[in-house]
């Protein structure tokens, strides 16, 4: 753990230095291995956790899921709200409750066993029936799947549902085979997991690797890559020195101090896109603590100079924003987009309003991917007379105390949004989800996203996300900070066009000839 003392902001914000250093770490030659072998190379900062669809929330372990587990809808690339056809050809809702699909008929598991409605049954069930797993609360509006044949299903939920098609489209839709799932066990699914995807596994090395290859029985014909190899590099300059030496063809999340050096090497290219992920700072409200009061938590938000965050530390790679939702996504709510509050005075006032004339201590705890913006937060705080302990955490340890609610005031995250849709960032704030994590707690807030949840009225949902962010800016149960822009380094060899949703669909990525 860290203290920050209070020095001048053009200290403390972060300057990344460029040392060149980094090794080889067993990495792949950029396009082909060996004897003419297709080989793509995509350097992630974090490793994969599961290959239970259901049990993770992660998007950078969902973008290597994509390519093992088909969806039943698609998301389209360039616009994630265009939904196409993916193990289901067709779709139609027959009721307020009722929706229809019919199912792509001579698809096999990679163990040969045939895709049929049994296995759509088995997995959408099993989300929306075990409350053990992460995904959960997404996925338990769905009441029940009943099998009209082989290869007809109807989906049936408690409740109207507006955005039943993007929860088919993310994450713990990946269709599991049921009766091999049942007779390993998730311990032994998870050693050789089975999808239906272009690739099929072939090992995990935690914390290096997950390399895949090539199926040859894929319903949409044969992949054009032999093998996938995902590896694990949280380490920025060993990842750019690997992306610079054709180690890896694909980096993510290039830092601000080497965009130029990606830019002009000659060997790579530099590209980036707007996503939907939203950086906050997570605010704890228990009765008890600092930050349970509403002065306090504004103080938090005034001393933080979001754009100048942005542009110092991010290198223009962000939009500072005080909501959860971005633009293109319904409930977007323009005047709380492109904003900055910035007003350190303010702060010192509202501190020694709330009782503090002399400052305040905070813990604020990041994971090390996010270490920069962590320190500049920390130190506009401390130039506010906040007294900033700066928890940095390595990935694992970060997820232990994330999963078990256990942080203090304040833990800076990000939160990506998958479904392109309002509820999955903004139910989190219903009192019921809130409990034991940040405490917050608004009857307002309930009811509207209550009513929301089963309105199929876009205009009126519309309204009604918008008002719940309006008061999310207010009472800050997570002070947002920006949208981000999600960037990546690649060998010139390669052809990669980003996705809003941050998946590496691979049969996208092409081998230059």
């Amino acid at each position: 753990m860290q203290r920050w003392i209070k020095m001048p902001l053009a200290v403390l914000v972060w300057i990344l230095v460029i040392t060149g250093c980094g090794g080889n770490g067993g990495g792949v030659a950029s396009g082909r291995g060996s004897g003419g072998e297709k080989v793509l190379t995509i350097a992630n900062t974090i490793d994969n956790i599961t290959f239970d669809v259901h049990d993770h929330g992660n998007t950078q372990v969902e973008s290597i899921h994509v390519n093992l587990f088909d969806y039943l809808v698609k998301k389209d690339g360039s616009d994630p709200k265009k939904k196409l056809p993916g193990l289901a050809v067709s779709w139609e809702r027959t009721n307020e409750l009722t929706w229809r699909f019919k199912l792509r008929e001579g698809v096999k598991f990679h163990n040969g066993d045939p895709f049929t409605a049994a296995d759509v049954k088995f997995t959408l069930e099993r989300a929306a029936r075990d409350p053990s797993l992460i995904d959960y609360s997404s996925y338990n509006i769905i009441d029940r799947v009943d099998v009209i044949d082989d290869f007809t299903v109807d989906i049936i939920t408690k409740e109207p549902d507006p955005i039943l098609l993007s929860r088919l489209s993310r994450i713990s839709s990946g269709i599991l085979p049921a009766a091999y799932f049942q007779e390993k066990g998730v311990e032994g699914f998870n050693s050789a997991p089975v999808g239906t995807g272009p690739y099929k596994f072939v090992q995990w090395i935690k914390d290096d690797r997950v390399e895949l290859v090539k199926n040859t029985d894929y319903y949409g014909g044969e992949p054009k890559w032999d093998r996938v190899v995902f590896r694990t590099i949280p380490e920025a300059t060993t990842r750019i020195s690997e992306l610079l030496t054709g180690s890896v063809d694909i980096a993510v999340i290039i830092p601000p101090g080497d965009i130029q050096r990606v830019k002009d090497s000659g060997k790579t290219y530099y590209t980036e896109l707007e996503s939907a992920r939203v950086q906050s700072l997570l605010v704890r409200q228990t009765p008890g603590t600092v930050t349970a009061d509403p002065r306090i938590r504004e103080a938090i938000e005034l001393a933080i100079d979001k754009r100048a965050l942005v542009d110092n530390v991010l290198g223009g790679a962000g939009v500072p924003t005080q909501q959860a939702v971005g633009p293109g996504i319904l409930g977007f709510n323009p005047d709380l987009f492109d904003t900055n509050l910035y007003d350190p005075e303010r702060a010192k006032q509202l501190l020694a309003e709330a009782g503090y004339p002399d400052g305040v201590d905070l813990t604020l705890s990041s994971p090390a991917s996010t270490k920069e913006v962590a320190e500049a937060i920390a130190a506009y705080l401390a130039e506010a007379n906040f007294k900033v302990d700066l928890e940095i955490l390595e990935q694992t340890q970060y997820k232990q105390k994330d999963n078990s609610n256990t942080f203090k005031e304040l833990a800076l995250q990000g939160k990506g949004n998958s479904m392109f849709e309002a509820p999955l960032p903004l139910e989190i704030f219903r009192s019921d989800n809130a409990k034991g994590q940040t405490d917050y707690s608004n009857p307002e807030v309930d009811e509207l996203l209550r009513q929301a949840a089963v309105n199929l009225n876009d205009e009126e949902r519309e309204k009604q996300y918008q008002r719940v962010q309006e008061i999310l800016a207010e009472d800050r149960p997570r002070i947002f900070l920006y949208q981000n822009k999600f960037n990546y380094g690649v060998n010139n060899r390669i052809e990669f066009t980003p996705r809003p949703d941050e998946m590496f669909y691979v049969e996208d990525i092409t081998l230059k000839e």
